[in-house]
């Protein structure tokens, strides 16, 4: 006689689950996966299965729950984002020469300061490397063992979030990489520009 419990089998999202899964997407400030959704249903209830109800339920609508950096998250439905521009101020996007420090880090990670400015060719401005700490886009990853022991620079969960990204292996070219704009850096956290790359005009967020 088998003595061993039988496995439970899940049971179909309910309403309530789907609620609280819609109220969790809605607060959080970065994207939400199975597992942080899964510490607040039941147990029986698969979180995966709740999720992908609940991108089906939006499906369509102005606002849409699509995967990105892992989890998911709301973002306005790409036929509405270009009309929608017309009432809604359009961040500055970050300047060329931060975009590509970004790129490089991006594409290297994890990198040290000297080597960016290998790649690049020319110095580096620590007023670059804080517009893209100031945005969350990177992120310290240690230090390297060599003399002086270098910080060592990675990209962030909200990078991948802010690209539209579920991992690094989705990475574009680093071409297409640069024309994308970031929205999240203020005016004030790029005023110290490097000298050879002034700012941008306004781009369009997507």
């Amino acid at each position: 006689m088998n003595d061993e419990p039988a496995a439970t089998t899940p049971a179909p999202p309910d309403e309530e689950a789907l609620r609280l899964a819609e109220a969790l997407v809605f607060a959080s400030a970065g994207p939400v996966g199975p597992r942080a959704l899964s510490q607040l249903l039941p147990d029986n209830i698969d979180a995966d299965a709740v999720i992908a109800a609940l991108r089906e339920r939006y499906a369509g609508r102005g606002v849409e729950l699509v995967a990105v950096g892992g989890g998911v998250q709301f973002r306005t439905a790409p036929d509405l984002a270009p009309r929608l521009r017309k009432v809604i101020e359009v961040p500055r996007r970050l300047p060329r020469v931060a975009m590509e420090t970004l790129a490089i880090i991006a594409y290297h990670q994890p990198v040290t300061r000297p080597e960016i400015e290998e790649i690049r060719g020319t110095s580096l401005s620590q007023q670059t490397l804080d517009a893209l700490l100031e945005a969350n886009l990177i992120t310290p990853k240690g230090r390297k063992e060599s003399p002086g022991r270098p910080t060592l620079w990675g990209t962030t969960p909200h990078f991948l979030a802010q690209f539209g990204l579920q991992d690094l292996r989705e990475l574009p070219r680093r071409e297409d990489l640069l024309l994308e704009p970031p929205s999240v850096v203020s005016e004030a956290a790029v005023g110290g520009q490097d000298a050879e790359a002034p700012p941008e005009p306004l781009a369009t967020d997507h």
